[in-house]
């Protein structure tokens, strides 16, 4: 049954502005044409076929134009179309008619910058990567359709925008790349001498509509629910190893690619010190783990599982002895309802330090090794903090592994 806005515009032929939703393209099983604004139908077929046509009159004659097919053009890019083609009918022109882009001689178009500056590009990318057949599939769906023919020195504002409207606030992050993509290729036309002006500047996303930045959440346990969940990851049948990474993570309060990849050579046991390299660090900078009793005891029975001689230096290893798959602690925790993620047990250390204790924020950003970004503040962040952050790591771990919670003040 059809809804009662769709029935009344497929018997009457009205012509509403925005009827069809997305909801309804997708479901609609009825042969028939249905009106959505502009002159564009979603054309059902008896097979179940759905296509995009638009109804134009064009130098008073009646058009018809094929957008594509549902499954290839949303109902969003199907407007987007519609929209530009009444707008070129009402200024006299045919939208079936191929526009000449403008072109300089001697100047590169708009694509043929575009597959420089990835060739240039491609030199920094980590081999493999697949960033350099990202760029290149952003370009071909999303600009080269606009301007892909235009001369880089005869690129508009206009041009960028035509560009990026459909896509930005549909597929927004999306979106956000190719407009510094289309940045990159006009910066290096400058560069090059073809233009003294970047078209793709602030004035775009100034022009184009705000959207508020989502907020993702790493799910998380409330922190008196930590203890619980070691116990239950520590009673659970799986591979000891996994089980011991786990924990050795929540102790220290790093992140899962840390732990994965640590070196029997970064860990001084006499000093209970863990030292990460920068190269493995967010930030960029070395980090210095104070390693509380317990997380030195979990290192203790790691080492027990270590084959003899060891093939490799990995603290943490997998039932066959190599690293530890990326997702490996993430399905253990999931499997057994534990309602977190694994960095989202450095948020219930956060909010355990902030309600339980009173470490002064810095030594409780320090040890989750966030980057100060007050430029005042960081100037005075000249050290780590390591001996006020090794009683912070002591107390979390006498929380952690306890069989229930209590509030503790700063032991030094």
């Amino acid at each position: 049954m059809l809804p009662k806005k769709q029935r009344a515009t497929k018997r009457r032929g009205r012509h509403p502005q925005k009827a069809l939703t997305d909801a309804f393209c997708r479901n609609v099983a009825e042969a028939g044409r249905y009106a959505d604004g502009n002159g564009l139908y979603l054309q059902v077929d008896p097979s179940g076929a759905r296509r995009w046509v638009q109804r134009l009159v064009v130098h008073g004659r009646s058009r018809a134009l094929g957008l594509g097919g549902y499954g290839l053009v949303s109902l969003a890019e199907a407007r987007a179309r519609a929209l530009a083609n009444r707008k070129l009918a009402r200024a006299g022109r045919d939208p079936k008619t191929p526009v000449v882009r403008p072109r300089t001689a001697g100047v590169p178009t708009f694509e043929e910058a575009a597959a420089k500056v990835v060739d240039i590009y491609s030199g920094a990318w980590r081999q493999g990567s697949k960033t350099a057949r990202q760029w290149r599939a952003s370009f071909r769906d999303h600009v080269f359709p606009f301007l892909g023919d235009t001369s880089v020195d005869r690129v508009t504002s206009a041009d960028i925008m035509a560009a990026l409207q459909p896509i930005w606030t549909r597929k927004h992050v999306t979106a956000k790349k190719v407009h510094q993509r289309i940045g990159a290729v006009m910066r290096w036309a400058i560069a090059q001498g073809y233009r003294t002006d970047n078209p793709a500047g602030d004035s775009i996303t100034a022009a184009l509509p705000r959207r508020p930045a989502p907020v993702e959440h790493r799910r998380a346990l409330p922190h008196g629910e930590v203890a619980a969940a070691i116990v239950t990851v520590r009673g659970a049948d799986a591979w000891v190893g996994t089980k011991l990474a786990f924990e050795f993570l929540v102790l220290t309060t790093t992140r899962s690619a840390e732990v994965r990849l640590a070196r029997w050579r970064e860990v001084d046991l006499a000093a209970r010190v863990w030292t990460i390299p920068g190269s493995r660090m967010k930030a960029k900078r070395e980090h210095r783990v104070p390693l509380s009793g317990r997380a030195a005891e979990v290192l203790g029975e790691a080492a027990e599982l270590r084959p003899s001689p060891a093939p490799h230096e990995l603290v943490f290893t997998s039932v066959r002895g190599g690293l530890i798959d990326a997702s490996t602690i993430s399905k253990l925790i999931a499997e057994l309802g534990i309602a977190a993620v694994p960095h989202g047990f450095r948020s219930s250390f956060r909010d355990w330090a902030s309600e339980r204790t009173d470490y002064p924020r810095e030594v409780v950003e320090a040890a989750l090794a966030h980057t100060v970004r007050n430029q005042t503040e960081a100037a005075y962040a000249r050290s780590d903090l390591f001996e006020r952050r090794r009683h912070l790591m002591d107390d979390w771990a006498e929380y952690a592994t306890a069989a229930g919670g209590r509030a503790v003040s700063q032991s030094g």
